[in-house]
Formats: structure tokens, C-alpha cells, sequence
């Protein structure tokens, strides 16, 4: 997300810095409302304390990327169904993966439990679901994102915030601006901390004398740990457990918000998954807890403890806080849910996807590669293949359904 930037800037009036040499037209020349934000935030930069000739190389050339305006109300924790999200993130190779950085990393991460009472497990799990263990940072200018929503959009005074925040950090040798990229939004790193958490929250875990989470694994794992741990969370204790509702369960009941003592819940008939008494190793009877129902009444209902609560301030969505909790689970060799989610037609996990698209590109759509990244074009794609096969929904959704039939077509069974 960050591109090298060089020239000049101007602040309301306060004209930065010419670098030596430079060339590059002034940040958002071309664009004058954009520029004239640009200015504006440039003087609240030197108000907090930035100086100019810090300010010039980060906000010149910068023009605006306004294909991330869309992207505000297309997050994929709110509109992809939790069984597709969870099939995604919390698969074979993840699983793995996690396993092997745990292994790798044992003894940075003993330091780092007994340090911030948060299990290595979990940090793990935020580490692969933020960024695949380091390798998908975001390929977006960060500094160019985050200009973009803080002039234009709505929530212009929340990514403004944020874009200065960025600046600080740049500005105090913390990181570098140079190809500095991250998320649409502006988190950024290992573990996809927004500029003001970084501020707030970042540690120094390897001791350098520099919080980095891009290219520090201890400063992430560490930081990420201190977030948990500052967002309540209670070392010894689950995130949450698997229930079974009893007969005429009032629905209204549930909700994250809704909480009550374990006492209360077992007094509702609410029992272990598997029958037995509501009954958790580490939660008192007065600790409180709430019932979640992630996919309605027939999918998996859960009782949830402070520690879900922890995960889900992180980003607060319930898809992406269920796939941190369960990634974690299958960390430690713990099993999924045991209730099945209510589709006939369940999400597909990586390899899968790779599958799906192999095939999609034996049948002549031009999709790019099989990366298992499921994009418009790959959805273009399978929308085509389902009105081909004459089915009455042509959504584009890489399922099972299609998988299998275009294995079937292509004579490799499912």
C-alpha cells in the first residue's frame, strides 16, 4: 500500500520543505479538494508536533485511490455467510501452518504468555487469520488508502484520525514509509493493527528500542497479546463451549450483549453439547456468559465467556472472532463444531477453491490463477458455469454444489 513519494507540499500556507532535487508535482495536484484536504491535514500533522521536512517525502505525489470508498460496506465478515468464512480461514493448511509457527516460535511465545496471560494458541490464530502467518500484509499504499477515506466517504473524521496516527508513527522511526502497504482500510502488518492501536498498544518484543509489526515477529506476536490482554482478557479461561438448547428455548435470550451467570443458564436447561451439565473448567458459576447463535435456532448455538469478548473487540464481527476462537481450538488439537451448519451446500476451504478454479480454467474463463482466492472474476465465472447447468440460483458463490459438478463433468468424482 505505500509507494515511494518525493516533492513538495503545501500546509495551508506553510510551504514544506523543497527536498533536493525533487521533481514530483505536489501532493494531489490535479485533484483540489483533495489537495486542499491534504493541506489540512498536513497543519494538524505540524500541530501535533510533526515537523515539515518529516511531512514532505510521506504526503507528496499522494493522488486519491477511490476504488476503497466501495469497499466500506463490502467487509466480508458481515456479508459472506459464516459457513463460507469459517471453510476459508480455518482449514487444512492453516491449521497446519499454525502448528508449525507454534513449533518454530515455542519459546518466544512461552515468553510472551507468561508475560501477558494470553495463550500462544490465540495469538497464533490472530496471526493467520490477519495475514496467513506473515505472508498477505495488503497490497495497498497505505499512506494513499487512508488520505483517500480520511478526504472522501464517509467517515472522514475516523480515517482522518488514523492517517495521523500513521503519521506519528512514521515521523517517530517506528516504521518505515517506504513500500509500506496493508489492508483498504489501514491496518497493517503481521497481525493488522490500525495506526492508532499500533500507537496505543504496540510493545517492543525484541528489545530494539523500536516497535515494528511489519518486520518483527516478536514486536507482533507480543503487541497482539498485549491488545488481548488489555481488552479483558483471563488467562486460564475458554472463550466459549458448545451448548445444547433446551426444547422452546426463547431466542431472545441470545445475543453477545446479553449476559448471565453460568448459574442462571443451567437453570434455563442449558447443557454441554455432548448432554452433560453446563458445567466449564476455569468459569465460576457468577461468571457471566452469553448465548450465541451464529447461523439461527439449527446451526450451533454457543455459550461465549470474556475471553470471545477479547477476540471480538479485535474486529468486532461475529464470523471473524468465531474463526480466531475455533482456529485456535483446532491449534491445540481440539475439535470443531459438532452441530453442522444449516446449508446443503457448505463453503469450500483453499485447496478446494484451487480445485474450483482449475476446473473454471479448463473451461476456457479467463480467471488468472488457481490461488484459491475467490474474486469477481472467479464469481463471474462460476455465475456463468450455473446458468450453463441451467440451476435456479446463478450467484456466483463457490459452494460444494459446483465443485461437484464440474468434477462430475470433468470425470474426477468429487
Amino acid at each position: 500500500m505505500w509507494k515511494p513519494v518525493r516533492g513538495v507540499v503545501l500546509a495551508l500556507g506553510l510551504t514544506l520543505p523543497v527536498l533536493a532535487g525533487a521533481q514530483t508535482p505536489a501532493a494531489g495536484q490535479g485533484d483540489p479538494t483533495f489537495e486542499r484536504c491534504l493541506q489540512a491535514i498536513a497543519l494538524s500533522a505540524r500541530e501535533q508536533g510533526i515537523g515539515a521536512e518529516q511531512l514532505a517525502p510521506l504526503l507528496a505525489g499522494l493522488s486519491p485511490d477511490r476504488s476503497v470508498l466501495a469497499l466500506l460496506d463490502r467487509q466480508p465478515e458481515f456479508t459472506t455467510p459464516v459457513w463460507d468464512y469459517l471453510a476459508a480461514l480455518v482449514d487444512t493448511q492453516r491449521i497446519d501452518d499454525g502448528r508449525q509457527r507454534l513449533a518454530e516460535h515455542a519459546g518466544l511465545l512461552q515468553s510472551v504468555e507468561a508475560a501477558y496471560g494470553v495463550s500462544a494458541a490465540t495469538v497464533v490464530a490472530v496471526w493467520g487469520v490477519e495475514s496467513d502467518y506473515g505472508r498477505v500484509f495488503g497490497q495497498r499504499p497505505l499512506l494513499q488508502s487512508l488520505a483517500t477515506l480520511a478526504c472522501e466517504g464517509r467517515r472522514q473524521a475516523f480515517f482522518r484520525s488514523e492517517l495521523l496516527a500513521l503519521l506519528r508513527l512514521l515521523a517517530a522511526g517506528d516504521l518505515s514509509a517506504e513500500g509500506l502497504t496493508g489492508s483498504w482500510a489501514g491496518a497493517f502488518g503481521h497481525t493488522q493493527f490500525m495506526p492508532s492501536t499500533y500507537a496505543r498498544i504496540a510493545v517492543d518484543g525484541d528489545g530494539d528500542g523500536r516497535r515494528d509489526l511489519v518486520a518483527s515477529i516478536p514486536d507482533a506476536l507480543a503487541s497482539t497479546a498485549n491488545y488481548l490482554k488489555r481488552s479483558g482478557w483471563r488467562s486460564g479461561q475458554p472463550w466459549g463451549v458448545e451448548i445444547r438448547l433446551p426444547a422452546g428455548f426463547d431466542q431472545r435470550l441470545a445475543g453477545r450483549s446479553k449476559r448471565q451467570p453460568l448459574s442462571q443458564w443451567r437453570a434455563l436447561g442449558l447443557r454441554l453439547h455432548d448432554g452433560g451439565p453446563l458445567q466449564v473448567a476455569g468459569i465460576a458459576d457468577t461468571d457471566r456468559a452469553a448465548v450465541i447463535l451464529p447461523a439461527g435456532r439449527t446451526g450451533p448455538a454457543l455459550l461465549v465467556f470474556r475471553n470471545y469478548d477479547a477476540i471480538y473487540s479485535y474486529n468486532a464481527a461475529e464470523s471473524y472472532a468465531l474463526a480466531i476462537a475455533t482456529l485456535a481450538d483446532q491449534l491445540q488439537g481440539l475439535s470443531g463444531f459438532s452441530t453442522p451448519w444449516p446449508t446443503d451446500d457448505p463453503g469450500l476451504d483453499r485447496a478446494q477453491r484451487r480445485a474450483l478454479q482449475q476446473l473454471l480454467l479448463a473451461r476456457g474463463h479467463a480467471i488468472g490463477q488457481a490461488d484459491g482466492m475467490i474474486g469477481s472474476a472467479t464469481r463471474r465465472a462460476i455465475q456463468l458455469e450455473q446458468q450453463r447447468l441451467g440451476w435456479s440460483t446463478t450467484d456466483g458463490r463457490a459452494g460444494r454444489k459446483i465443485l461437484a459438478a464440474l468434477q462430475a463433468e470433468a470425470g474426477g468424482g468429487n
